[in-house]
């Protein structure tokens, strides 16, 4: 006896295995309810019908506000005012015809500094520093200075070249020699040195002695010259000085950190 087998077509669904893929649970067809929220955009983008809310409209400052600078200004001008007003006194400008204020020139009726002044001032202190310079000892004078004391002999401008045809130094504008006596008038030896003077000219210029020059110069006898106590020493110191300038005073020490003493060659 054969048995019929049954068509897998027909078969029926087993309550035990999973449900066809797109059925519902227990057979039922799948649900199309619509949403209670209506239907949603993808996610990211704003619902249709949806505007973000206006800004705020921006408060306008007040016109005292935007221009401060142009309010200060009327305010000093008005504080002004009121106090001309409370203190301009009784008496009034006098007032052209049309109305026009003429303001009076208070410096008209002053007198005009014609500098009478100022040149006698300057004239008083001329007075006063030609008898100093007047006073100051000369060529030939002796002066002291710590342990030395000095007498300038001589003093020669514009020499062009010191030394002789082989050895010799050229002026950068002019030497001047100047030829002095040196004595020691201490208890002990003491150096004499040329680069330790100085020479002033008319225009308040300080100099400095070339002592590189000097060494062409036969018996100069001013580069570290030592001089026992009682001796005397006949020197030259050479300055090269502009060829337009004139040496007005010299200003003579025994060692370069004293104070010195002054001599006026003019």
């Amino acid at each position: 006896m054969s048995m019929q087998q049954p068509d897998p077509s027909q078969q029926q669904p087993s309550s035990f295995g999973p449900p066809p893929a797109g059925s519902a649970p227990g057979g039922a067809a799948p649900s199309s309810a619509p949403s209670p929220y209506g239907q949603q955009p993808p996610y990211g983008q704003p619902a249709q019908g949806w505007a973000p809310p206006p800004p705020a409209p921006e408060k306008r400052k007040s016109w005292f506000a935007r221009h401060k600078v142009l309010t200060g200004l009327g305010a000093l001008v008005g504080v002004a005012i009121v106090g001309a007003q409370l203190g301009g006194g009784d008496e009034d400008p006098a007032v052209a015809d049309g109305g026009t204020t003429v303001v009076e020139d208070a410096a008209a009726d002053t007198p005009a500094d014609d500098g009478g002044a100022a040149d006698e001032d300057a004239a008083a202190e001329e007075d006063a520093e030609e008898p100093a310079a007047a006073d100051l000892p000369g060529l030939g004078d002796a002066v002291r200075d710590g342990k030395f004391e000095f007498t300038v002999t001589e003093l020669e401008d514009g020499v062009k070249q010191i030394g002789d045809d082989f050895l010799n130094e050229k002026a950068q504008g002019q030497f001047v020699l100047v030829h002095m006596t040196v004595e020691n008038i201490g208890d002990e030896a003491q150096y004499f040195d040329g680069d330790s003077q100085e020479l002033v000219d008319t225009k308040g210029r300080t100099h400095s002695a070339d002592t590189g020059a000097a060494i062409y110069l036969e018996d100069s006898n001013s580069f570290l010259n030592e001089i026992n106590p009682g001796n005397t020493v006949d020197g030259v110191v050479v300055f090269d000085l502009p060829k337009k300038a004139t040496p007005a005073t010299l200003e003579l020490h025994d060692s370069m950190f004293s104070d010195g003493v002054e001599v006026s060659v003019k």
